[in-house]
């Protein structure tokens, strides 16, 4: 953005948070009511963004010290070959230590041998840094620095856990809220629309404007999942680290053909699955809330958030909330929000404990279109497998539903797992996971559209716990869901025996008043 904006630089993540969460408590914060359930959501998004920015900060030092380390070895390998051409005999005398007089001799006599007493010349660029072995890996890894950095990553991720658990909680106690005033933003429609365009424009133009350099720092890498998405370059708005003595980043025109065509993909998909995740949000509040005021405070409140400026261009993140969400859109079409359950979960096999809720939801009605529907999502994935090539077809099936070890070593996981936690602890909280999925397949008993949306949160939450790869960052997946249960109003008649197929009740008429577009 800095060629047709002058000199614009985009906010730091610390300026970002501090700025952020003084508009979030000046929109939303309820000061009339400071004792209210709505204040107590704000203070838990704020409290979301110090452990976000000490894993990027820790992941940022880590990299820059993988990135000195390698560059100080490549040098040094790129020096010796150069030593290693000056035969004995022209090497100085040993009793005779070459002088500044000696050395700008052999500098201007024609017959001198430069060689001997010359220092190689300095590179025009430093050399290319490369990956590190093993053993330089680990040597880096003890010292002090390396240490440090990983223990401000290491308390990041325990702080984020630790405020995720209270989202758990309070999600998992929305069902028990019946009474739900109305508690509107403090600014008007027009100005939340506003800013949220405003907001917008400039995030996807970060988007475009990220730099492969940037690209290729991006972490932690993706686990099990569709092999498909897995191809595509993370796509971040920040730069992780600094250039490495005076190398300029690489440009497009320096990528290969396959890599420029993925890069474009994923911008593309990113800016798509970003507009559908806020068109959603939008209008789930005009159809199903019956506020377009609350509609666009949501929309506003998710571009306003830290994690979503960071995040912006992660496909991982973003397309599999984009589909839930619009799930939750399309909820009295049992056919379509199947398939958009089916392909979220297809994508990443995390939704799959999603189904049942869902399926408890359509039990009275639309249960069968809505397997089948998952079903149908879940065939179309599987046969596109077979064009991503690289591995077996098997293979691919196998990591698109997650079928795989979960006690895998430490050098097999990201986050906090790679980072003092023993991969053992991951089976007694994947077992209590799967246990809560099935238990809301019974809890609450009669569910409506409000049930749905925050136990598809609590769930989407409480993944983040057993994440393998960076679980703790992937906010995104529960945030549009957690941000909808904020302001959604008492939605206890819309269950699926009155929404359904147009079938008619007693209530149908006020039903059809709030769902009205």
């Amino acid at each position: 953005m800095s060629e047709f904006l002058l000199y614009y630089r985009r906010p730091d993540p610390t300026t970002w948070v501090y700025m952020s969460s003084f508009l979030t408590i000046g929109l939303f914060f309820v000061f009339r009511r400071f004792w209210s359930i709505r204040n107590l959501d704000i203070v838990l998004l704020i409290l979301l963004a110090p452990g976000l920015l000490m894993v990027n900060e820790g992941y940022r030092r880590q990299t820059r010290l993988a990135r000195l380390a390698s560059a100080e070895i490549s040098a040094a390998a790129n020096a010796i070959p150069i030593e290693a051409e000056v035969a004995p005999e022209e090497a100085a005398p040993a009793e005779l230590p070459p002088t500044d007089e000696t050395s700008s001799e052999s500098e201007t006599s024609p017959g001198s041998q430069p060689v001997t007493t010359e220092a190689p010349a300095e590179p025009e660029s430093p050399p290319a840094p490369r990956e590190l072995t093993a053993e330089e890996l680990t040597k880096l890894q003890e010292s002090d620095a390396y240490r440090r950095a990983a223990g401000l990553q290491r308390t990041g991720f325990i702080t984020l856990f630790g405020i995720q658990f209270l989202v758990l909680l309070r999600m998992l106690l929305d069902p028990l809220m019946v009474r739900r005033p109305l508690l509107d933003p403090n600014l008007t429609t027009g100005g939340l629309n506003f800013l949220g365009i405003s907001l917008f424009i400039f995030m996807m133009a970060n988007v475009v404007a990220s730099t492969p350099e940037i690209q290729q720092e991006q972490g932690p890498k993706l686990g099990p999942g569709y092999a498909l998405i897995n191809m595509l370059p993370a796509i971040p708005t920040r730069p992780i680290s600094e250039a490495i003595a005076g190398a300029e980043p690489p440009t497009m025109a320096e990528l290969t053909a396959a890599e420029q065509r993925r890069t474009m993909i994923a911008k593309i998909i990113a800016i798509l699955a970003q507009s559908a995740v806020l068109i959603g949000i939008l209008l789930i509040g005009n159809r199903h809330f019956g506020n377009l005021r609350a509609g666009a405070g949501c929309a506003t409140l998710y571009l306003l958030m830290p994690y979503t400026a960071q995040m912006t261009g992660r496909v991982d993140h973003v397309v599999p909330a984009a589909l839930i969400l619009w799930a939750v859109l399309m909820y009295r079409k049992p056919l379509i929000a199947g398939l958009f359950i089916g392909a979220a979960a297809g994508l990443l096999y995390y939704p799959l404990f999603l189904l049942p809720l869902w399926c408890s939801f359509y039990w009275q009605r639309g249960v069968g279109r809505f397997a089948g529907a998952v079903l149908v999502a879940l065939t179309v994935l599987m046969a596109l497998l077979a064009f991503a090539g690289g591995e077996p077809f098997l293979t691919h099936v196998q990591r698109m539903f997650g079928v795989l070890n979960p006690n895998k070593g430490p050098n097999e996981l990201t986050g906090i797992w790679e980072l003092g936690w023993n991969p053992i602890w991951r089976l007694p909280v994947i077992v209590g996971y799967v246990i809560l999925s099935f238990f809301f397949a019974v809890w609450p008993g009669q569910k409506n559209l409000g049930i749905l949306i925050s136990c598809s949160a609590a769930l989407m939450v409480a993944a983040q716990f057993w994440h393998g790869y960076g679980g703790g960052l992937y906010m995104s997946w529960f945030l549009p869901l957690l941000l909808l249960t904020i302001f959604r109003p008492n939605l206890q008649d819309r269950v699926a025996t009155k929404v359904i197929d147009g079938r008619s009740r007693p209530t149908r008429r006020s039903s059809t008043a709030l769902d009205a577009a």
